[in-house]
């Protein structure tokens, strides 16, 4: 007796639940699709930066890292087995898309500074997130897309000398961070 009361007043609850899965289902997919737009964007961003400064040497760095890093995010998920958080399929590790995402923010960070860097990292934290709230891909497979981003950054890209010579720096330090501008003459 108690199980079919428990089912007449859980069968209404449920009704219910159904239009809100379903809404939820549907901000999945939008924050899935806006973070492929967002790892596209990216790249043609810093690429644009890079016409915009006229900085050809720039613009072959990064051609250059993007490949690199997309290229490794691919070879890696063939030898990689590593089942999809929703199980479609074992090609999880590393990200690619975050890998795209990531090779676009590493070199603006290496090649302009932390003033470009910055938000660029952080909208490719953001394609890190939609990956895992999607459930294409582990926390670890976003987070090795992005050390292979940032290692071949560090390899490839150069820092910018800017006309004027000038360098900035920001560096956390104990209670706040430290400034620091430079000429290089």
């Amino acid at each position: 007796m108690k199980k079919h009361l428990i089912a007449v007043l859980l069968c209404p609850l449920l009704a219910l639940c159904e239009p809100a899965q379903a809404a939820l289902s549907s901000r999945q997919k939008t924050i899935e699709d806006l973070g492929k737009g967002v790892s596209v964007a990216l790249p043609l961003i810093a690429g644009g930066i890079t016409l915009y400064k006229k900085d050809r040497k720039g613009s072959l760095q990064l051609i250059t890292e993007t490949f690199l890093t997309v290229g490794t995010a691919y070879a890696l998920k063939s030898f990689v087995r590593e089942r999809r958080p929703d199980g479609s399929d074992f090609h999880s590790f590393p990200s690619e898309t975050t890998a795209l995402a990531a090779s676009g923010s590493s070199f603006l960070w290496r090649r302009y500074g932390w003033e470009y860097g910055l938000p660029a990292f952080a909208a490719s934290q953001f394609v890190s997130y939609s990956r895992v709230q999607a459930d294409k891909h582990h926390w670890y497979d976003t987070l090795a897309s992005s050390g292979i981003a940032i290692g071949y950054g560090y390899l490839i890209t150069t820092p910018f000398k800017k006309r004027y010579n000038i360098n900035t720096e920001l560096e956390p330090a104990p209670g706040g961070a430290v400034v620091r501008l430079s000429y290089d003459y």
